[in-house]
């Protein structure tokens, strides 16, 4: 199944003369541990059009603070009360994956801004409701693993988030490290909430490895 952008999905609502109206639900990050990155994409909300040919576009944005919880109850709202036509969002992976039962039951698209691939692939009965707009972290993996390489690094210690990110960054990179002779000798999580990695980056380091992978 062939996936189209988003914005052909809204063009194509714009060629319809019946409807005069299509609404978008926003849904980001703005507060919380991933504010960083979703207060851009908060401000790009402001940015959007607001006409696409004959067809107005109304926006109803929500904040969901970065929690998966809220991520779903807000989801529930864009989609039973304010009926949106497509949603954009969220910021991050644990919160799309956390709704994706929600926009598969309503037939919704959802244009999600994260990085791992595990919110389109495989693909099923409820994620051929995603699009995807950002790079899958293995194109970002395959590229470190070169510069690795050049610079003769045979051994990395990794650390990442303990959530879906985390786990799927893990995944992707194990897999592309071992082909490459690349061997992970320690690997820590952390949570987004956590104020330091102290402990998680003495074990790492304890291991003595050619890099660390922050991920």
């Amino acid at each position: 199944m062939a996936r189209f952008p988003l914005l052909a999905a809204l063009l194509a609502f714009a060629a319809a003369p019946a409807l005069a109206q299509v609404k978008i639900g926003l849904m980001v990050s703005a507060t919380g541990p991933t504010s960083a990155i979703g207060i851009p994409q908060k401000n790009t909300g402001d940015l959007l059009p607001r006409r696409i040919g004959n067809t107005t576009i109304e926006y109803v944005q929500l904040d969901d603070g970065g929690d998966t919880t809220r991520a779903v109850q807000n989801v529930k709202r864009l989609v039973q009360q304010d009926n949106v036509d497509a949603l954009i969002g969220p910021s991050t992976t644990p919160n799309a994956l956390a709704i994706l039962d929600v926009i598969a039951e309503a037939g919704v698209p959802m244009m999600a801004t994260v990085g791992t691939s595990a919110v389109v692939e495989p693909l099923d009965a409820k994620k051929r409701w995603v699009f995807k707009t950002t790079q899958n972290d293995a194109l970002i993996s395959d590229a470190l693993i070169a510069h690795m390489v050049k610079n003769g690094v045979k051994t990395v210690g990794f650390i990442g988030f303990n959530d879906p990110y985390g786990e799927n960054w893990y995944n992707v990179f194990n897999a592309q490290a071992q082909k490459a002779g690349i061997r992970i000798v320690a690997s820590e999580r952390y949570l987004r909430t956590d104020g330091s990695v102290t402990g998680q980056v003495a074990k790492i380091m304890s291991a003595k490895p050619d890099a660390v992978l922050v991920a």
